[in-house]
C-alpha cells in the first residue's frame, strides 16, 4: 500500500510540474516526501532522523571472491578428479556513497590485485531495504588443485601455481531486498548507510528476498587443457533466487555508539544453470611426439602447446539444478557525533550449484570502512 500511494503521489507531481515551477520544485517536492517516508511509523525514543538529510561517504573497501568448481572423470582409464579454485587476493577499493536519507548511489574503483569495481544502489526506508551490487573481475593465476595420477607426483605442485595464458572472466550481479517486522523500532539503515540513527538497542526478524546472476568464463583457444579437464564445459551463467528468513540487532551500549548483526539463512527456490560446452583437440595434442619429448625446451612446448590448442562450440543446455540453501551474514560498527559518523562492516554470502558430475561455489566477502558528513 506505501509503494502504491508513493507511486500515486509521485505521478501526481509529474503532472503538476509545468504549472508549478518545473524540475526545481518537483525535486523539492519529492524531498519533502521522502523525508516524511523516512520518520512515517517510527518510534522516535528509539529511531532518530538526522535534521540534514544529505550523507556523503568516502568508502575503503577490501574484498575477496572466490569461485570454486569441482568435476571428476577419466582419461585413458586413468580417474581424475580436478577442482579449480579461482580464489582472488584480497583487494582493495576506494570509492565515494551519496545518499539522500538512505537513497544513493555508490562506486569503487580497484587499487589492488582482482582488476575489478563495484557499483552499489541502495534505497531504505523504516521497516525494508532494497540493496544492488555489481561486480567484476579477472584472474589469470588461479589456485589449481588436481587428485590424479595423471599428473606426476613432482608436477604437481606446478599445476597448483598454474598460470592460465587467458584470465578467467568472472562477473555477479546481486539484489537483495529485505522487510522488518519491527522497523517502528529497529532500523538496518542506521548500521549501513547512517541515514538515520539507532538511539537504544532493539533487535527485528526479517523476512528477505534475494537475486543472483553470475557469469564466469574461460572459453579461449590457450584454455583448451582447462576446458578439456572439465569435461568441455568453458562457459557458465548462474541464475538464483531465494527466500530467507532472519534476525538482526542492533546494540547501543553507549550514545552514538551501535553495533549490528545479521544472520539469514536463504533457501534457493529457482536454480537455473546454463552450460557451454566445448570440443578440444587435446588428446590429439597429447598424442604428438612433442607431447613427451624431454628434449624440448620449456619455451619451445608452451609455444607449441599454446599455438595448437583449438577449442570449438559443441552446444548449450540450461538445466534446474534444485533447490540449495545459501547464506547471508553482516556485521557492522558505527559511531555518530555532530553530523560525522565513521563505519565498519563485513558482509558474506555464498551460492551454490550442481550438475551431474560437476558443481561449484562462489563465496563472495568484503570488508568497508567508510567515514561521512551529513549535508
Amino acid at each position: 500500500m506505501r509503494r502504491l500511494l508513493t507511486t500515486l503521489m509521485l505521478c501526481s507531481l509529474c503532472t503538476t510540474l509545468s504549472a508549478q515551477g518545473g524540475i526545481g520544485t518537483f525535486v523539492r517536492k519529492l524531498g519533502t516526501l521522502i523525508d516524511s517516508m523516512s520518520v512515517s511509523g517510527l518510534d522516535r525514543r528509539y529511531i532518530d532522523s538526522p535534521e540534514k538529510p544529505w550523507q556523503v561517504i568516502v568508502r575503503a573497501k577490501s574484498h575477496q571472491s572466490i569461485v570454486k568448481m569441482q568435476t571428476s572423470g577419466s582419461i585413458d582409464g586413468i580417474d581424475y578428479a580436478a577442482s579449480p579454485l579461482l580464489q582472488t587476493k584480497p583487494s582493495q577499493y576506494l570509492g565515494l556513497w551519496v545518499g539522500y536519507r538512505g537513497y544513493g548511489l555508490g562506486y569503487t574503483f580497484n587499487v589492488g590485485s582482482d582488476q575489478g569495481a563495484h557499483l552499489t544502489f541502495g534505497a531504505t526506508g523504516g521497516a525494508y531495504g532494497v540493496n544492488v551490487r555489481i561486480h567484476r573481475f579477472h584472474n589469470r593465476h588461479p589456485y589449481f588443485n588436481l587428485n590424479s595420477d595423471i599428473i606426476p607426483e613432482a608436477e604437481k605442485e606446478s599445476w597448483e601455481k598454474v598460470e592460465l595464458q587467458e584470465p578467467i572472466k568472472v562477473y555477479s550481479f546481486i539484489a537483495d531486498a529485505y522487510y522488518l517486522l519491527n522497523g517502528k523500532r529497529f532500523s538496518h539503515a542506521a548500521a549501513y548507510d547512517q541515514s538515520v540513527i539507532q538511539k537504544r538497542s532493539a533487535g527485528s526478524l526479517m523476512v528477505g528476498a534475494m537475486y543472483y546472476y553470475g557469469r564466469t568464463s574461460y572459453a579461449n583457444h590457450v584454455n583448451g587443457d582447462l576446458i578439456y579437464l572439465m569435461h568441455g564445459l568453458g562457459r557458465v551463467k548462474l541464475w538464483q533466487g531465494s527466500l530467507g528468513v532472519g534476525y538482526a540487532y542492533n546494540w547501543v551500549p553507549a550514545s552514538g555508539l551501535l553495533v549490528n548483526a545479521m544472520v539469514m539463512p536463504m533457501l534457493t527456490v529457482v536454480n537455473r544453470i546454463k552450460c557451454y560446452g566445448y570440443t578440444t583437440n587435446v588428446e590429439e595434442m597429447m598424442g604428438h611426439p612433442n607431447f613427451l619429448d624431454s628434449d624440448i625446451s620449456d619455451e619451445e612446448w608452451d609455444k607449441w602447446w599454446y599455438n595448437g590448442l583449438r577449442i570449438s562450440p559443441a552446444g548449450e543446455e540450461t538445466y534446474n539444478s534444485g533447490m540449495t540453501v545459501n547464506f547471508d551474514a553482516r556485521l557492522s560498527l558505527t559511531y555518530n557525533f555532530g553530523r560525522y559518523f565513521i563505519n565498519a562492516y563485513g558482509h558474506f554470502n555464498t551460492f551454490r550449484y550442481r550438475l551431474d558430475s560437476s558443481h561449484g561455489r562462489l563465496s563472495d566477502w568484503l570488508i568497508n570502512a567508510s567515514f561521512g558528513v551529513r549535508l
